[in-house]
């Protein structure tokens, strides 16, 4: 393997790492206090799927980049497309339950979603800034 390709992931995986403690830490803090309700998903749940799933699409798109292929644009938007539909499909049980108020539900899981949507894309934006 490329050891560019390594060390992006290796410092990705740092930093994805350290920003899932600090949101999820604050996010639990947040909901524990100020949430009365018990919640559809739990906080961990929504963490562990939003950085599982934004690390797969950071680590094809760095395997993509440094392999050579610097046309990732039409990759990354279609991983974003693909990472919308497993994040419905992953509220789907909430979505299809007899739960009165999901509002709370999906405010909680799209406000980390949307956060880090933004950390991927200021991480690949950095990294292919470095390159040129």
């Amino acid at each position: 393997m490329n050891s560019v390709f390594k060390s992006r992931q290796l410092d990705f995986l740092l930093k994805i790492v350290l920003f899932t403690l600090i949101i999820g830490g604050a996010h639990s803090y947040l909901s524990y206090y100020f949430v009365d309700t018990n919640l559809f998903f739990a906080i961990w749940q929504i963490y562990l799927f939003l950085f599982v799933v934004t690390f797969l699409v950071f680590t094809v798109i760095n395997y993509r980049y440094s392999n050579g292929n610097i046309t990732i644009f039409n990759l990354f938007l279609g991983a974003t497309v693909l990472k919308m539909i497993l994040a419905i499909i992953f509220l789907l049980p909430l979505l299809l339950s007899d739960i009165e108020n999901k509002k709370i539900d999906v405010i909680n899981f799209f406000i980390p979603y949307f956060l880090f949507l933004f950390f991927e894309v200021f991480t690949i934006n950095t990294f292919l800034q470095k390159k040129q």
